[in-house]
């Protein structure tokens, strides 16, 4: 492995690169090893980490590749010491590719055909420039195959073409050309502009590659993709051909008029192609990446949304015709009741149903989903709160219902609810995603929550695997009560997985509650590698031992047991007690193990053992005087919250089931590069109408009020 490469990669030292590496390697996970070996890493954040396994994975991927090509070679009796030390002293796919290209085996070429047609040798005179007249040269190759000199020159500057398009310094010349100025160009294809008009801003369009937006080049490709659009990627043709003259173009007169043709040729037909393809596959994985990244800190922001916590919830998926579908839920979340009322039809009745449950269950807050009717519904809760002298007592929200439909028609929801129909779970899943945001989420495929942008343009894989660690991330940073978690919320914690998430759940179905870490080690195949990574981010709420219920690994509690005994007390007044922890100087307990850094995060657990990072829940009410587009006015200030960031802007929903956007340009009085610079996911925020457009169906929003 090469680790001073991968260091120059991510700007992070060799040393921190190895030891993370072999932490890999020995099977820690990403989460443990920034909360629990900050030692071994330097105090590496789970970005740094994450930016090396992702170097370490690629130079895995081109180890590979590396044995493949020099197994070819060797096989093809070609390999000498002189190429196998090329091939070790490159570390990319495409240093790689290059030195192996001229030694691939290739479908019959033209190149190919004039080799066997034996004009190989006048190809090498006309190349080296030692042949002063290739025309009469060339009379003698004329044969049955040949039938004249023309043919024989032909096939020899297809030769030669094919050598020049072989050649790593051409290549790297036409790269680096591409690179700097590289176009490019997409066109609307004939008698398409009809059926492609959301594409019209691209049907003829052009701009350098180096500086398109990664949603607009997604954009164009998903044109070329529906067949609307035809896109290329082009430096200028000029430029590149002088490039290789200076490079290939010599010898006498005669000979630089076959070394012209033979130079333009193998850019067109064989440099060109293949490196636009190389460039349309490198800017598409950029444009993923940036995607992706969009899309996961939206993710990360609404996992560790702000939860209500655990209290007894009633939640209401709103409708007209069919009714309003309600359910009550425990504070564990449990579903204790459901029915159906008719707030629009039977308005009476729905009122008199909702204040028993509410007096019957005590519930401490009503969950309304923001779909059709869910203003009008929340209108009809509120009035009967108020009415009831209950509007200060229980909490009223509005909830997102992205994707909970995803989740109601889902396998998991099936398994959990084999007797309620679809109606019943999407309601049950809008009431605990005001409880806890995170435990619920998990359940749904991320790709439909709906935050993000060209999310199924992307790569699939790679988005799966950057949606995973975000996931794993967040379960990981808020922790996860080992007694009531589901096995959708424990498969994501660090170390376990899906097999030892249901066995976990199976042993305390049978067990009853767990009552130490300790005890996840009788799990079946739980061994000591898994319990080493998952059990700091398990907790185990009024537990035996205090610090089960903290973010303190057990292989420290014997740290902490020591702090405890040199102060003449014990672990729990540790917690309890600050004017005894004041007393406790850290350097004391450092050891080969046990550094600064982590005891530094054990005192700051003691202080606030189990801490929940996320921020409490605020309340938010829409103005009352717009309910859909059509109230919407130029000029008018509202309140709204932010429910989609994307490269270009913020989406915010004022209230008309309709979100607009408030652009970047529009978000401050100063130049903004990154609206998360700005605005996070859920944020509450006040904005200006600026434009509406209701045949087109866009709502124009500004912050600048």
């Amino acid at each position: 492995m090469n680790f001073p490469y991968i260091a120059q990669q991510t700007s992070i030292s060799e040393k921190q690169v190895r030891n993370t590496i072999q932490l890999f390697e020995e099977g820690a996970t990403l989460p443990f090893i920034s909360r629990y070996r900050k030692e071994a890493t330097g105090g590496l954040d789970e970005v740094q980490i994450g930016a090396i396994r992702d170097a370490w994975q690629k130079q895995l991927e081109v180890e590979k590749r590396r044995e493949a090509i020099l197994k070819s070679i060797e096989e093809q009796g070609k390999l000498t010491p002189e190429l196998r030390k090329q091939l070790a002293g490159v570390f990319t796919m495409v240093e790689l590719e290059d030195i192996y290209l001229p030694y691939k085996q290739k479908r019959k070429t033209r190149a190919g055909i004039a080799i066997e047609r034996g004009l190989e040798p006048l190809a090498q005179l006309v190349f080296t420039g030692k042949e002063p007249d290739p025309e009469r040269k060339a009379a003698s190759f004329v044969n049955d195959q040949v039938p004249t000199a023309d043919d024989a020159l032909q096939g020899a500057r297809d030769i030669i073409a094919e050598w020049i398009n072989e050649n790593q310094d051409s290549r790297t010349r036409i790269r680096n050309l591409f690179q700097r100025g590289g176009i490019i160009t997409s066109k609307v294809k004939k008698k398409k502009e009809e059926e492609g008009v959301k594409y019209r801003d691209y049907f003829d369009f052009s701009e350098p590659l180096s500086r398109i937006p990664s949603h607009r080049l997604l954009a164009i490709r998903r044109g070329e993709e529906e067949g609307i659009l035809n896109v290329t990627i082009s430096p200028d043709e000029d430029q590149a051909i002088e490039a290789l003259d200076r490079l290939f173009r010599k010898g006498p007169p005669a000979v630089l008029t076959q070394m012209e043709l033979a130079i333009s040729d193998s850019y067109k037909r064989l440099l060109k192609p293949s490196i636009e393809t190389e460039f349309a596959n490198l800017s598409k994985e950029k444009a993923d990446i940036a995607a992706i990244q969009v899309f996961t800190e939206n993710l990360r922001q609404l996992l560790l949304a702000s939860p209500l916590g655990q209290k007894n919830v009633l939640a209401i998926d709103p409708g007209y015709r069919t009714g309003c579908k309600v359910v009550v839920l425990d504070s564990q979340g449990n579903l204790v009741a459901d029915l159906v009322i008719y707030p629009f039809d039977k308005p009476s009745e729905a009122s008199a149903k909702i204040s028993d449950l509410i007096q019957k269950w005590k519930i401490d807050a009503i969950a309304v989903g923001n779909g059709t009717a869910g203003r009008e519904t929340e209108d009809f809760v509120r009035r009967l709160l108020t009415q009831a002298g209950k509007s200060e007592v229980v909490g009223l929200f509005m909830v997102s219902e992205q994707g909970a439909s995803i989740y109601s028609a889902s396998d998991v929801a099936r398994e959990e609810f084999p007797d309620k129909d679809v109606t019943v779970r999407g309601s049950v899943s809008i009431g605990r995603r005001l409880m806890d945001p995170l435990a619920e989420l998990v359940k749904i495929d991320p790709k439909s929550i709906g935050v993000g942008q060209y999310q199924h343009d992307v790569d699939q894989n790679s988005l799966r695997n950057a949606l995973d660690t975000v996931v794993e991330s967040c379960v990981n940073s808020v922790g996860v009560n080992l007694n009531t978690a589901s096995k959708h919320l424990l498969r994501y914690v660090s170390g376990l997985g899906t097999s030892l998430a249901q066995n976990i759940v199976d042993f305390r179905a049978k067990n009853g509650d767990f009552k130490s870490r300790q005890q996840l080690l009788k799990v079946p195949r739980l061994g000591s590698k898994a319990f080493e990574q998952a059990a700091g981010f398990l907790r185990i709420e009024n537990g035996a031992n205090p610090l089960d219920n903290s973010a303190v690994h057990p292989e420290r509690y014997d740290v902490v047991a020591q702090m405890a005994k040199d102060l003449g007390s014990n672990v729990k007044d540790l917690i309890q007690k600050p004017e005894l922890r004041k007393q406790i100087k850290p350097e004391k307990y450092i050891s080969d193990s046990v550094g600064l850094p982590t005891l530094k995060d054990i005192l700051l657990e003691l202080e606030k053992p189990s801490r929940d990072p996320r921020e409490g829940m605020k309340k938010f009410e829409f103005d009352s005087s717009v309910r859909k587009p059509e109230d919407l006015k130029v000029g008018m200030v509202l309140p709204g919250i932010v429910t989609n960031i994307t490269a270009f802007g913020a989406f915010v929903d004022v209230g008309v089931k309709q979100d607009g956007l408030v652009h970047v340009s529009q978000m401050a009085d100063k130049f903004i590069k990154d609206p998360n610079e700005i605005v996070k996911l859920q944020q509450i925020v006040s904005v200006k109408v600026t434009e509406v457009d209701l045949a087109r169906k866009r709502i124009a929003l500004s912050m600048k009020v």
